[in-house]
Formats: C-alpha cells, sequence, structure tokens
C-alpha cells in the first residue's frame, strides 16, 4: 500500500503551483487592454521600436544633449569674454551699417549712423534698376497690360521724389546727377506706358544710358560711407588705447557682400593683417542683416571652441577649420582615384591662416565698376 508522504504531498502542491501559474499568465497575455476613453483616440496608439532603433536613439541623443550643453556653457563664455575683452561688431544694415562697442563692465556704446546722403544715394540708385523688376516678366509682350498698375504707381513715387529733391541734404554737386537718373527713369515709364508695350531694346537702352550716372552715386555713397566709419574706429581706437591689443571685432556678410565687404574692410586698416581671423572675423549669415546677439553668439562660439581643440589635439585655432575637413580632403582624393580622376580641391591651408577671408587669387576680367567701360 502506497503512503501519502509529507515529500509527496509537496511536490504535488508545487507543480500545481506552477501550473496554475502559467495558465494564468497565458490567460492575462490572451486578455485584450482595456479600452481608452475616446478623448484618447486622437493621440494614442502603440509604437513600435526594435532594439537597434532604439540603441541608435540613445546615441544620438548624446549629440542632441550637447547643443544644450553648448548653450549653457556658450552663456557663461559670452560674460566671460565681455568682461575681459573689448568687442566690436559691425553689422549690415540699409543705413550703411551699424557698429557696436561693446567694453568691460560699461553699456554698449553704438555709433552714430551714416549720413542720411548715403541712403538718399543708394535709394535713387536702387530705384532704376528696381524697374527692371517692374518690366522683366513682360518684354515684348503687348497683350499682357497687367504691368500698368504697378509702374503707374512706382511713376507717382519717382515724381514726388524729384520734386522733393532740392530740399534733400545732398549737396549740390551731386544733386545734379541724381536729377538726371530720376529724369530718365520717369521718360522711361512714360514711353512704355504711352506704347503699352516694353521692348527689350528699350530696356537695354534706357539701361545703358543710367549706367554712367548710377557709376557716380555709387561712388559718392561709398566715399560717405567709408569716411564716417574710418573716423568712428579711429576714435574707438584711440579711446582703446593699450586694450585695443585685446579686442575681438566681427562683422557679418551673406555670399553676395563678401567680397569686397565694406565693414570688414573698414575694420581691418585698423587691426591689421596679424588680426585677421584671429581677433578679427569675417562671419557668414543667411540674410543681410542680423542681431547683435546672434553675432555675439557666434563669435563667442569661435573662441570657445578654439580652447577645446586645444585641449584634444593640442591646436589652437584648429576648430576654425572644418574638423573633418583634413580626413575628408584624403577620403575625396581616394575616391576620385577608384574613378579615375583627379580630385579638384583648393590648395592645403595652414590652422591659424592670416589669409584675407574671401577671394583673393588674381585673374584676368574686370574687377571693379572702373574696369567696366
Amino acid at each position: 500500500m502506497q503512503t501519502d508522504s509529507p515529500v509527496k504531498r509537496y511536490f504535488t502542491a508545487t507543480v500545481a503551483s506552477i501550473v496554475l501559474a502559467t495558465l494564468s499568465t497565458a490567460a492575462s497575455a490572451q486578455t485584450p487592454a482595456p479600452a481608452l476613453p475616446p478623448f484618447m483616440e486622437p493621440i494614442a496608439g502603440h509604437t513600435v521600436s526594435t532594439p537597434a532603433e532604439t540603441a541608435n536613439k540613445n546615441v544620438l541623443a548624446l549629440n542632441i544633449g550637447m547643443f544644450e550643453l553648448y548653450g549653457d556653457a556658450a552663456r557663461v563664455f559670452k560674460k566671460n569674454i565681455l568682461s575681459q575683452h573689448p568687442v566690436i561688431l559691425g553689422l549690415f544694415s540699409g543705413a550703411g551699417g551699424r557698429f557696436i562697442l561693446y567694453r568691460p563692465d560699461q553699456p554698449p556704446l553704438e555709433a552714430p549712423q551714416v549720413p542720411i546722403v548715403y541712403q538718399l544715394l543708394k535709394s535713387i540708385g536702387h530705384s532704376t534698376m528696381a524697374l527692371t523688376q517692374v518690366v522683366g516678366p513682360y518684354l515684348d509682350n503687348p497683350a499682357d497690360q497687367s504691368w500698368r498698375g504697378a509702374m503707374l504707381a512706382y511713376r507717382s513715387r519717382m515724381q514726388s521724389a524729384l520734386d522733393g529733391l532740392d530740399a534733400t541734404p545732398i549737396s549740390a554737386d551731386w544733386r545734379d546727377n541724381n536729377r538726371t537718373i530720376l529724369t530718365n527713369n520717369i521718360a522711361f515709364m512714360d514711353d512704355c506706358l504711352a506704347k503699352g508695350t516694353i521692348s527689350f531694346a528699350a530696356l537695354e537702352a534706357f539701361s545703358k544710358k543710367q549706367g554712367p550716372f548710377l557709376k557716380k552715386d555709387i561712388t559718392w555713397a561709398a566715399q560717405t560711407q567709408v569716411a564716417h566709419w574710418m573716423k568712428v574706429i579711429g576714435e574707438w581706437k584711440q579711446m582703446l588705447g593699450s586694450d585695443w591689443d585685446k579686442t575681438y571685432a566681427a562683422s557679418n556678410t551673406i555670399y553676395v557682400a563678401r567680397q569686397n565687404n565694406v565693414l570688414f574692410s573698414v575694420l581691418a586698416q585698423f587691426f591689421g593683417p596679424e588680426a585677421i581671423n584671429d581677433r578679427l572675423l569675417l562671419v557668414e549669415t543667411i540674410s543681410f542683416t542680423t542681431t547683435p546677439d546672434d553675432m555675439l553668439e557666434s563669435l563667442t562660439r569661435v573662441i570657445g571652441d578654439r580652447s577645446v581643440g586645444s585641449l584634444f589635439f593640442g591646436n589652437y585655432r584648429l576648430m576654425d577649420y572644418e574638423l573633418m575637413g583634413g580626413d575628408a580632403r584624403a577620403a575625396i582624393e581616394a575616391e576620385s582615384a577608384k574613378r579615375g580622376v583627379k580630385a579638384f580641391l583648393p590648395p592645403v591651408v595652414p590652422f591659424g591662416s592670416k589669409q584675407w577671408p574671401t577671394l583673393v587669387t588674381p585673374g584676368p576680367g574686370p574687377a571693379t565698376l572702373a574696369d567696366l567701360k
């Protein structure tokens, strides 16, 4: 006769517990999740992420977090830089530029604007070239008269400018040139309106006629702008004294204004060649104008990154360059060789180059308005 031993009873109970737990888990897995309330339906859903996708996101999050750290550190760096160094910002504006001087423990000093004559000369010159935008889409197309309204409105503004020209501060010897420009503009518009069509031949003749007068206005505007800023920066340099040698400066530009950039070129006369790309920077922006805060942020980033480059790679100016640029250059050469072509790359330039930060290679062809006859 078999006995019901304690060991047997314990074993049976254990097996039963395991079976019951398994059945309970299976039942739970088959039980649908409770339905979400209707108000959650627009945003609810089941997300799916593979282990590889999750791992990638976790690693990429480090780079995203880096920019947050950069932002926090940049505010401290900016405060430290401005507490130890004077900083000059040159910002493009339609009024001939804007210069601001930051000095330790003092409020920002904004320079007076370029004389209004600069803006008047540019406005008159722009009015002539703007006519090409008014008429350009309608050349040699008499069936389309949709340009007439815009031209009539612009002609009214042109006439008002001409009528008040003598009351402007434009000097008498410059005023006649501008009267000619405005008179010619009005005559061209009247001819187009009278004929009811705009021919390319008429536009070309008008442009060639106005060219010499426009060149004069461009010359006078440049002289007005440069004379003003040379005086301002010269006075600031004298005021700063020995602190000038630790002053940083930056001006902004977009692509079309990079070559022969006026504000940067003025600053360079006072900073000298040894400061270019060191304490004097030309910062590219995505539009003509930018803000002082954005410029200070750009300048702070450049200076702060220099210390990082020195720490990790032993070169203070390394981070002024594309960090992967040297290795990418070698990779381009290798990939080009695989394709049987020679890599087309600029010369290798050492870190810390004082080269002017624009096109510097001379060549044939006109380089100034004076070269164009």
